[in-house]
């Protein structure tokens, strides 16, 4: 069991750092549009602008990887979850609950602004037409915003399946270090007892 619990982390923690190092590289293109404000912050929007089209380029080949790499981290989870135990369900089950509004995070908001930034359809405020609702319009600059949170939320919540991931390895271990003194307290006693007679 524990051998196959080991091979079932191994699949999740494997694509989440995957992962985690993809957010960290996108971490300066992000951090000057969230967290900084410079005198000229145009020239930052520019720059996340440009690394977004040139990601969404890339070959096919690389999306390819990237979804084999996130169906890797839930096969990961289908094999710790099959014939689990109790620290599976709550550890795992609460981990593949982070990793699923992870790849939710990543389909409704990551790849949305990929397309909604390479295509440049940016919601423009045109000019008020009578008898016409108010309309909200995300401008281009609100568009790389959340695209910046999106990841930095991403990060968040794939730094909580570790965390998850590591609180189940340090639970299975004190638990067996406990089974470990009480089955040596048990043979003391055994010992002890033969000794007496």
């Amino acid at each position: 069991m524990a051998n196959r619990n080991s091979f079932g982390t191994f699949l999740i923690i494997g694509p989440t750092c995957f992962f985690l190092g993809i957010l960290f590289s996108s971490f300066p293109y992000d951090y000057n549009v969230l967290w900084t404000n410079p005198p000229d912050r145009e020239i930052f929007f520019k720059i996340l602008e440009d690394h977004i089209k040139f990601l969404y380029a890339s070959p096919p080949l690389i999306s390819r990887i990237l979804h084999i790499v996130i169906g890797t981290g839930l096969a990961g989870f289908i094999f710790k979850l099959y014939k689990a135990n109790e620290a599976n369900y709550l550890f795992d089950g609460a981990s593949l609950v982070l990793y699923m509004a992870g790849i939710t995070v990543y389909i409704t908001n990551i790849v949305k602004g990929f397309r909604v930034v390479t295509a440049g359809l940016y919601g423009n405020i045109p000019e008020p037409v009578e008898g016409q609702a108010d309309v909200d319009y995300i401008t281009r600059e609100d568009t790389l915003r959340v695209f910046a949170a999106s990841n930095t939320i991403l990060a968040l919540v794939l730094v909580g399946v570790l965390v998850l991931q590591a609180g189940q390895w340090y639970a299975l271990r004190k638990e067996e270090a406990e089974i470990a003194e009480i089955d040596r307290a048990e043979e003391e006693k055994k010992k002890a007892g033969k000794k007496k007679q």
